[in-house]
């Protein structure tokens, strides 16, 4: 290659290289600190989200959720080479009106771990959960953040109990000594501590005072399928969300559960999917209704509940399951309903790309329709939104929204939907006003 004119008098006073190397010296400090120097006092201002009986409100206006799931936010974070797609998703979820994201605040040993043993950070991912956090809140999105997983994937309640054991304190080796083991109770309190009273780098403020945060959630998806009797898992909850009201009054708080009723509920046999669902430890009603959980969450999964429907039965099925947990919000347990995870996967033998967005309509109208009658179904959360180039994070569930022309238009449709029974809140007006008064819904 042939150098400029500039290069070879440079290279010829001796002066090239020191500047080169001056060059690596401000790309190195930028790719270990840039994000220290951006700007953040110019996000939106947010207020927490608050609930009163059945719904969610924000600066005394009702708050309906058009929401959706990207767990892999804090994941990326961690590398510097996959950091702009946390930017790429947040703003793309705020152009299409979504006001919510549920993504992981845990990764537990494994690679990018936040928690790397009981007690024991990654700085470096910790505040990859800071730039998250202070990046939605430029975007205008609050986030729903998850605490620990019942399935093994990022550590989950499995790794607490493989550290209890390396340590020799464990009871049992089995995953569901997370719930009753003292040792691991402990661990658990521990990280939830640490993890409320983080205070962000960036924005400097704690986790536990930031209305960028618009929940927690105890646990994704929890089960305890050797006490199905589910006296384990309430103990479980009673504790961990009296201990999280301790130290967090201002957010709201949520179980994680997948709305499954429990043997003692009329409901087992007429709502549930199947038989196995009332033996899982879980039950919905009994669970949410504590006074330290403020919402109750359902997810909807037919298709992997099922394994003899065709579409048109197991679409059937998730409208009456919906409706189910909604009449369960309104009359059982005054409190707002949301489904914070829904998805139809590809792998299906019978799969057509349509079904999806039959099954995404639906499940939107089901919510639409709800809010409309103030009844207490909230808001949804699509399973789930990946950027360009993520394949490999994909689980037959993934869409890249603005590669679906459909798709996207169902969910800017909600939102314009929404708006309509809510009004516009601040975090939407910028992006959602004009294509909102372009469309009849």
């Amino acid at each position: 290659m042939v150098k400029s004119s500039m290069s070879r008098m440079l290279a010829g006073n001796g002066l090239f290289y020191p500047i080169i190397g001056f060059a690596s010296f401000i790309a190195f400090l930028y790719l270990s600190f840039g994000d220290l120097w951006v700007n953040y006092s110019k996000e939106i201002n947010l207020s927490f989200v608050e609930r009163n009986g059945t719904q969610f409100f924000v600066d005394g206006k009702v708050f309906y959720i058009n929401g959706w799931n990207s767990y892999w936010l804090m994941d990326h974070a961690a590398d510097y080479n996959t950091r702009p797609r946390i930017r790429t998703i947040l703003q793309a979820g705020a152009k299409m009106g979504l006001t919510v994201c549920r993504t992981w605040a845990f990764n537990d040993a494994g690679y990018n771990a936040l928690q790397i043993s009981p007690g024991k950070f990654d700085e470096k991912v910790f505040r990859a959960l800071d730039h998250v956090i202070a990046e939605a809140r430029r975007n205008g999105i609050r986030l729903l953040l998850s605490l620990v997983n019942n399935l093994q994937a990022y550590g989950g309640k499995t790794q607490y109990v493989k550290w209890a054991w390396e340590e020799g304190v464990a009871l049992s080796s089995s995953n569901d000594s997370f719930f009753y083991d003292p040792s691991i109770r402990r661990y658990f309190k521990s990280y939830v501590k640490t993890v409320l009273t983080r205070r962000n780098i960036y924005t400097g403020i704690e986790y536990r005072d930031d209305p960028t945060i618009f929940a927690w959630e105890l646990i994704n998806e929890p089960r305890c399928m050797t006490d199905p009797s589910g006296d384990t898992l309430q103990d479980w909850i009673e504790e961990m969300s009296t201990f999280v009201k301790s130290i967090d009054r201002k957010h709201l708080l949520t179980v994680g559960l997948e709305g499954f009723y429990g043997p003692k509920s009329p409901k087992k046999t007429t709502a549930n999917p199947e038989i196995w669902a009332a033996d899982l430890g879980s039950d919905f009603v009994r669970n949410s209704i504590l006074s330290t959980v403020d919402f109750a969450s359902v997810h909807v999964y037919p298709d992997h509940w099922f394994h003899h429907k065709n579409f048109e039965e197991m679409l059937k099925f998730a409208a009456k399951w919906m409706l189910s947990h909604i009449e369960d919000g309104d009359k059982e347990l005054k409190k707002p309903v949301l489904f914070t995870e829904f998805g139809l996967s590809n792998d299906n033998d019978d799969f057509e790309p349509a079904q999806r967005d039959r099954f995404l309509k639906m499940v939107l109208d089901v919510l639409y329709k709800s809010a409309k009658r103030n009844k207490s179904g909230a808001g949804s959360f699509f399973w789930q939104f990946l950027a360009e180039k993520m394949e490999r994070f994909n689980d037959e569930y993934g869409v890249v929204p603005w590669e679906s022309p459909s798709t996207y238009r169902l969910i800017t449709q909600q939102s314009c939907r929404l708006a309509k029974v809510q009004g516009l809140h601040s975090t939407q007006i910028e992006n959602v006003k004009n294509f909102c008064a372009s469309r009849r819904n």
